[in-house]
């Protein structure tokens, strides 16, 4: 039973997975897509998901600064809504204002080049939302 971390963008969506204890996440894969067809999300998802004894959802849900919901946080949740029709699981959101700023610095911090950060940011980001929901949870 591991638990799956999502950072829905418009052109890629972040995946981390927990270990099997549910303690810690890892940045898992980044996949592409149009922003339109969840189908070429979800034909990876599938195999994501069975092959890794996924139990839970986490997905990530971007707030304004000012705690209001935009574009992005619509989107968002309209994925939430797609997600738990195909996978009958309850999807848990969670507050990533700033996720994709704060892995952005970690790695910064790691001398990673431009490059190769933006291949990774975005699953790296998706970990951060995951290690949120697993801290809380452990509370």
């Amino acid at each position: 039973m591991r638990c799956l971390g999502l950072d829905l963008g418009t052109k890629t969506l972040g995946i981390a997975i927990s270990d099997k204890m549910n303690i810690i996440s890892s940045p898992y894969c980044v996949l592409h897509w149009d922003g339109e067809d969840y189908n070429l999300l979800f034909n990876e998802l599938d195999k994501i998901i069975k092959n890794n004894e996924i139990t839970d959802l986490v997905l990530g849900l971007p707030k304004n600064m000012n705690n209001t919901l935009g574009f992005a946080a619509e989107r968002s949740l309209a994925f939430k809504d797609a997600l738990e029709k195909r996978y009958n699981l309850e999807v848990k959101l969670i507050d990533e204002r700033l996720s994709t700023v704060e892995a952005t610095n970690y790695l910064l911090d790691a001398d990673l080049s431009r490059k190769k950060r933006k291949k990774v940011v975005d699953g790296v980001a998706a970990s951060i939302i995951l290690d949120t929901y697993l801290k809380r949870r452990e509370k």
